[in-house]
């Protein structure tokens, strides 16, 4: 009898650029269409339409202990995912656009439904469902949508034109407020928001297919600029103002603000997000730290890793929703491997190595000390940059379940854990890779 509970991948002949078109077929396999229709194990009589995202096919189920209900559409999660689809159709992966066509049509679906733009999550019809408001969605929405514009027929292109008008519109009144943030737990000003907001509306600014500019875009770009300033406290970016003191204290350093870098306009040579970046790391991979996930140890002997969390914190554990302690997340370890690839691209192009008080720890984590003279050669830093950016993703290709991506792995064991087929967790895979092509190409 073949046990496959026990085949791992292995990971010193895996290579990453080969694993990656299997990971986008996993996530597709989350994406609706007139011919894929899935239906609402929890509503009855809810079917999908085409171009709904499923965050996930996990639902609440007494039988595998899981109380999270994920078969429904995120609007952020839906644009990180459309993201893919639109690279996946201009690398010929896709064998045509209908998807991207599908996406932009339910996204209106969902945004005519709503009545507000930043309801987070939908059901999978398209209506609206009661949930959190998030000002990032819009605004991830908007730049998925520019990213594809290019892609679309001619009827879908005003349709996406009509969207980006509408997110805009909202977002005027929207940005210098509060909002949930992107783990919808805690309600503020966010880092995250602001920096996609932000990236948005560069963007929005830059953009070459006819997409009007708003006149209060410029002094828009000014002041969220000044706001993101507001979030260093001197150590790290804190990614919620005020900074929250409830049960899930400490909330930095928080990985959302990697994610900035990746999604968002944080520029990944600021010494501020490396200083930040680095006490990320250190919070679960450094053995005395109090965070340390055991299984981060298990994996250095190997040559792996670290695997990274959320925040220190954390208390969702996925399965049981309860206080369990604090777990890695592929997306979270995804995105700091793809902080390491853009950054090496940076220093192979420009050959220097942002270098100050502020970011020696971080390059200390690859080797490097950069507090003294002379700075050590830029390419040997991008080299070391981009090997640690694959010991990251050859953990998640160890840890994962013959390739599919849950949203967590168990800190202990490294075994798979919450959520199953989480579509972000594919989706973070994907755009590291790209990175780390587009780093290999600078070379």
């Amino acid at each position: 009898m073949l046990r496959y509970a026990l085949v791992r991948p292995a990971v010193e002949q895996v290579d990453l650029a080969s694993v990656a078109p299997y990971m986008f077929w996993l996530m597709f396999r989350n994406v609706a269409s007139d011919g894929l229709v899935f239906d609402d194990p929890v509503n009855a009589g809810v079917i999908s339409a085409p171009g709904c995202v499923l965050a996930s096919p996990s639902w609440e189920n007494t039988a595998t202990q899981v109380t999270q209900d994920y078969v429904y559409h995120w609007t952020r999660d839906a644009a990180i995912v459309a993201r893919e689809l639109s690279y996946a159709y201009a690398a010929g992966m896709l064998p045509g656009n209908q998807p991207l066509i599908d996406y932009a049509s339910f996204s209106r679906l969902c945004q005519d439904s709503a009545g507000d733009f930043d309801r987070a999550s939908y059901y999978i019809n398209g209506t609206q469902r009661p949930w959190t408001d998030q000002t990032d969605g819009p605004a991830l929405q908007t730049l998925a949508l520019l990213n594809l514009y290019g892609q679309l027929d001619a009827a879908t292109r005003a349709t996406a034109r009509a969207l980006m008008t509408a997110n805009l519109d909202f977002l005027q009144n929207a940005y210098q407020g509060q909002t949930y943030n992107v783990w919808e737990e805690e309600y503020g000003f966010s880092f995250f928001a602001r920096s996609v907001q932000l990236k948005c509306f560069e963007s929005v600014a830059a953009n070459t297919v006819g997409i009007a500019v708003p006149g209060w875009l410029s002094a828009a770009m000014s002041w969220l600029t000044s706001a993101l300033d507001e979030h260093w406290n001197g150590e790290c970016y804190q990614s919620m103002l005020p900074v929250p003191t409830d049960y899930r204290a400490p909330y930095d350093p928080n990985i959302d603000v990697v994610l900035s870098a990746v999604y968002g306009a944080e520029s990944v040579t600021d010494t501020k997000l490396l200083a930040t970046a680095a006490q990320l790391r250190a919070q679960w991979a450094d053995p005395g730290s109090k965070y340390f996930y055991p299984i981060n140890g298990d994996d250095a002997r190997r040559g792996l890793g670290p695997l990274l969390g959320r925040y220190p914190g954390d208390v969702y554990d996925g399965d049981t929703d309860t206080l369990a302690g604090d777990h890695p997340w592929a997306l979270s370890t995804a995105s700091f491997a793809e902080l390491y690839y853009r950054l090496a691209a940076k220093i192979t192009s420009s050959r220097t190595i942002p270098a100050d008080s502020l970011s020696a720890p971080f390059f200390a984590q690859v080797g490097f000390d950069v507090a003294v003279a002379p700075l050590p050669a830029p390419l040997a830093v991008a080299a070391a940059l981009r090997a640690a950016g694959d010991q990251m993703l050859q953990a998640v290709v160890f840890h994962s379940d013959h390739f599919e991506l849950s949203e967590q792995f168990d800190a202990v064991t490294g075994f798979e854990k919450s959520v199953r087929n989480l579509s972000w967790s594919y989706a973070a895979f994907l755009s590291a890779v790209r990175a780390r092509s587009a780093c290999a190409a600078n070379t």
